[in-house]
């Protein structure tokens, strides 16, 4: 069997049919996920462990094969024929190969392409501070940021350094200078190329997941030392992602942390991706903007209270997660069922409804 061609024609289906996925999966037809939800390709055979052999092994190289074998799971980018770019994970599971793979669109798009708030344009014009973008696995974080630095690329004369494990969207260079770092390919370690990062003259750091208080920390200090700092986090709220934060550091550490965060901290954008009742998703979009009032709840470990400030400071420019989600509804771009049931708190989102319809 040609697996090139097999997976060739897998590769081109998902871009085709505007997926978001494609999952391999021995026992089951190949599967593409189509705004937010798994459809089979019940025209494809159902795969077997000798096929998704086959198929990983057109994708990985020599050296990412061995070491696939070695870890059992490997992250890595697939450019298929200029034609489009996938970030795949290769895992195993009850003993067979399995592989997740996420359709990158080669056109960076723009804020506006993606509905997203105009506050965000005003998050590139910053010269330093520390802004996450948050929020559930598939629902745009990467999308987002790429957005926001490409911004950057095309209105500033900056030296924009970004790590990426693996490398998801590839900038074209306009005004600023663009440095893009794989893990594993163009750094050995996440961590090896966190410790390096200062010393690049660096203006604008993009680092693609905090995933240990090390990149964190990293995070923290280059915003405090006068670098613009943009990275992403798996959580569901401002609130629950400063106590994330704080809580990764063992206790005798939290006082500098929690010093460090107040300082540095300039916004946190969570977002869901909600499906549209025309077809498509939208992104529903917390905001919250580092004023005193914040900096304030986050030294006296209060980020519970952080809701409350979000709700009372709409004009400037803060919008709780329902409250954007009630404005989707109002606007008959989303239905109140498909709201439901992305909000943390249903019965506040209903009440938000009823007071602006």
């Amino acid at each position: 069997m040609d697996y090139k061609q097999a997976l060739k024609e897998l590769l081109l289906t998902t871009a085709k049919q505007n997926a978001s996925d494609l999952h391999l999966s021995v026992g089951r037809h190949p599967s593409i996920r189509v705004d937010g939800k798994l459809l089979p390709l019940e025209n494809v055979p159902i795969i077997t462990p000798e096929l998704n052999e086959g198929l990983l092994g057109a994708m990985l190289t020599d050296e990412q094969k061995k070491k696939f074998l070695t870890e059992r799971e490997l992250d890595f980018s697939y450019s298929f024929e200029d034609k489009a770019r996938f970030r795949v994970n290769a895992f195993f599971q009850k003993g067979f190969l399995a592989a997740a793979l996420r359709l990158i669109p080669a056109k960076i798009r723009t804020m506006e392409d993606l509905s997203l708030p105009p506050i965000l344009h005003d998050f590139t014009k910053l010269s330093q501070g520390f802004i996450l973008v948050v929020g559930p696995a598939g629902h745009g974080k990467s999308t987002t940021l790429a957005a926001i630095i490409d911004e950057i690329n095309k209105t500033r004369t900056d030296h924009i350094v970004t790590i990426e494990d693996p490398i998801e969207y590839l900038f074209v260079q306009d005004r600023a200078i663009i440095s893009q770092r794989e893990v594993g390919s163009d750094t050995l370690a996440f961590k090896n190329g966190l410790r390096s990062i200062l010393r690049q003259d660096p203006d604008v750091l993009m680092i693609g997941e905090m995933r240990d208080p090390e990149s964190i920390s990293t995070a923290m200090t280059a915003a405090e030392t006068g670098h613009l700092v943009f990275s992403t986090l798996h959580t569901n709220s401002a609130s629950q992602t400063i106590n994330r934060i704080i809580d990764s550091f063992p206790a005798e550490q939290q006082g500098q942390v929690i010093s460090q965060l107040a300082a540095t901290l300039v916004a946190i954008v969570s977002q869901r991706l909600i499906p549209r009742i025309d077809g498509g998703r939208v992104p529903a979009t917390e905001i919250m903007m580092a004023n005193a009032a914040i900096r304030n709840l986050i030294r006296e470990r209060k980020a519970h209270q952080i809701d409350l400030v979000i709700e009372t400071s709409l004009k400037d420019g803060m919008m709780t997660l329902n409250r954007s989600m009630a404005n989707l509804i109002n606007r008959r771009i989303v239905s109140f069922e498909v709201a439901e049931s992305y909000s943390i708190n249903p019965g506040e989102l209903r009440i938000l409804v009823d007071k602006t319809s």
